[in-house]
């Protein structure tokens, strides 16, 4: 594989119990995706998008295919192995947030450097210069059900990118926001993306936000189109 394909996804399908009969989700999906490449993901409600993702992460197991990460085959790895392959390479931003409500905006960046073994005292000022890059060194203290919804999205933004991961995948990522809020959190993140050099993938229905990506990939019924 070429050093420069981050992500390599080789004939994968997904299908669940359904009835008597299996409900095919995702049918035979090839793509490849090089470092520093910016891909939308989009499709219509129910066209296997965010399955799709979760497949990508190795959140979920494929039935058919594989996906490689970094040249690592997820299929050959157990859940711990999947889980250390994230720390080390991937960034997420979900539509809900998904912030820790018992823990405040700096401790929420924390974490995830504090999972990868990082010492406390430097987590801390690490996830106090990314909040403070995200235009939230005010509010470090304030815990999630105080923030506003743009201002949870900034958090994990923040969280996704103080790990410096080599791709970051973004589901719905203004799904939740008004629309001048989420033309702002778009704007922070391909910033955000384009310092760091990380790759981009992200799920979405918006067009407009799919366009200002370099490569648009689009699902129907569970299909890659051509």
């Amino acid at each position: 594989m070429s050093e420069a394909v981050v992500m390599e996804v080789k004939n994968l399908g997904k299908s669940v119990a359904s009835g008597d009969t299996p409900l095919t989700i995702l049918h035979d999906i090839s793509f490849q995706v090089r470092k520093g490449e910016s891909v939308a993901i989009v499709g219509a409600s129910g066209s296997g998008k965010s399955t799709l993702l979760g497949l990508l992460a190795g959140l979920d197991a494929p039935t058919a295919g594989s996906v490689r990460l970094d040249g690592q085959d997820l299929a050959s790895l157990d859940e711990d192995g999947r889980a250390a392959l994230r720390g080390r390479l991937l960034g997420f931003v979900f539509q809900s947030f998904q912030l820790l409500p018992a823990l405040s905006a700096l401790e929420n960046v924390m974490l995830p450097l504090e999972l990868n073994g990082s010492a406390r005292g430097k987590a801390r000022q690490q996830a106090e210069a990314m909040l403070e890059r995200v235009g939230l060194g005010h509010r470090l203290n304030h815990y999630p059900k105080h923030l506003s919804g743009g201002e949870q999205q900034r958090v994990a933004l923040a969280r996704a990118f103080v790990v410096k991961p080599q791709i970051l995948l973004a589901d719905e990522p203004t799904g939740n926001l008004d629309g001048a809020t989420g033309t702002q959190i778009i704007d922070l993140m391909f910033e955000m993306n384009a310092e760091q050099g990380a790759t981009l993938i992200l799920v979405t229905h918006d067009n407009g936000l799919a366009n200002r990506c370099g490569r648009i990939l689009r699902l129907a019924s569970g299909r890659l189109l051509d």
